[in-house]
């Protein structure tokens, strides 16, 4: 895998396409020495299933721990840190963690952990020594929003492996500065991104946003550049990602994504959580037929990021494969292009679907 690629793979199966992801990757030949220290650093910020759009599907890492397994890698750890407000004991095992242990793979709490002080390229961080100790890091963050910088992936993710007092030393400085400088020493050898339900805009979940896709990637400034259009972000509505940039992590684009199936998973089928709350909400202004999941996410991530008015101004948006050879006014999708006015793609990205959408008003 090229480092200026995105490895995109849609399914309902998270454990088998995560396996897939690892495969299509040559994650094996990227590690190289069978007696590496590999970490998996999931997204455990609270004690709730992946299922609420907060925390990483289990089923992701049993698919990166089955495949690592077949190729001879047993030196494995997981490793996270709740956030200030809940212990990290009790998110292994809410979030379905605990269970590896029996398979040889020890968790970690970093929240227990020593640090030690590392100069991050002009500042100065606390980072946890078991994430200082590893060979190889693969990181699994969630795609969602956040409350203070709009979107967590990647780079943000690697904050599970600082102190607590660090972590709320972060949150004093705006979180985008030091987010930057802090992966200017942590690993991102490989990077597998849930998909599959995401928070709308909460990092502790409540609005999910069934996806149905997980993402991989080796640069995560590339990652987290590809995740922002994907939730309807430009680059440059992230602070910490063109920090990121400058300090020489990794650069934004383009992104050579390369799709390992299509995006064939219908919206509504089983597995697919319903709609509630403001997501809810903004799916009242979409007429859907049979729209597969991801096109219908970056829809919703794209009304989010509309004001209320606008909303009322638009006409219903139609999306989905029912619409296939109909006439309409407003669609979104290739699904829709005999309508008067489509925005094209298979899927659209949240970006492109809110720049369509603003031509509209």
């Amino acid at each position: 895998m090229e480092k200026n690629e995105i490895l995109l793979i849609y399914g309902t199966s998270p454990e088998e396409m995560a396996f897939k992801l690892a495969e299509e990757a040559g994650l094996a030949d990227l590690i190289g020495d069978k007696n590496k220290t590999i970490g998996l650093k999931p997204n455990l910020v609270v004690s709730r299933p992946a299922s609420g759009g907060a925390t990483t599907h289990p089923e992701i890492a049993a698919g990166l721990i089955s495949y690592l397994k077949k190729h001879g890698f047993n030196n494995i750890v997981i490793l996270e840190g709740a956030w200030v407000g809940d212990s990290t004991t009790r998110a292994f095992s809410a979030c379905g963690y605990s269970s590896f242990e029996k398979e040889g793979v020890r968790l970690i709490d970093t929240q227990k952990d020593s640090c030690t002080t590392v100069d991050c390229k002009g500042e100065k961080i606390e980072i946890c020594n078991s994430a200082l100790s590893l060979d190889f890091m693969i990181n699994i963050p969630v795609l969602k929003g956040h409350c203070q910088t709009l979107l967590t992936c990647a780079l943000k993710n690697n904050k599970g492996i600082i102190s607590d007092r660090e972590k709320r030393r972060f949150h004093s400085m705006g979180l985008h500065r030091p987010i930057a400088h802090l992966n200017t020493a942590v690993k991102n050898d490989f990077i597998v991104v849930d998909g599959i339900c995401g928070d709308l805009d909460f990092e502790e979940g409540g609005n999910p946003v069934f996806g149905g896709r997980l993402f991989a990637a080796r640069d995560p400034v590339l990652c987290d550049s590809y995740a922002a259009e994907l939730l309807g972000y430009s680059v440059k509505e992230i602070p910490y990602i063109g920090l990121a940039e400058k300090l020489g992590i990794g650069l934004s684009g383009p992104a050579k994504v390369r799709e390992l199936n299509k995006n064939s998973e219908v919206n509504g089928s089983p597995g697919h959580p319903k709609p509630q709350g403001k997501v809810q909400q903004l799916a009242s202004h979409i007429n859907e037929d049979s729209a597969c999941s991801a096109c219908y996410a970056s829809l919703i991530h794209a009304l989010s990021r509309m004001n209320s008015s606008s909303h009322r101004r638009l006409e219903k948006l139609s999306i989905g494969q029912g619409f296939k050879g109909k006439q309409g006014k407003l669609g979104i999708g290739n699904c829709t292009s005999s309508f008067s006015s489509y925005c094209p793609g298979c899927p659209p990205t949240g970006a492109q679907i809110l720049k369509f959408l603003n031509m509209q008003n």
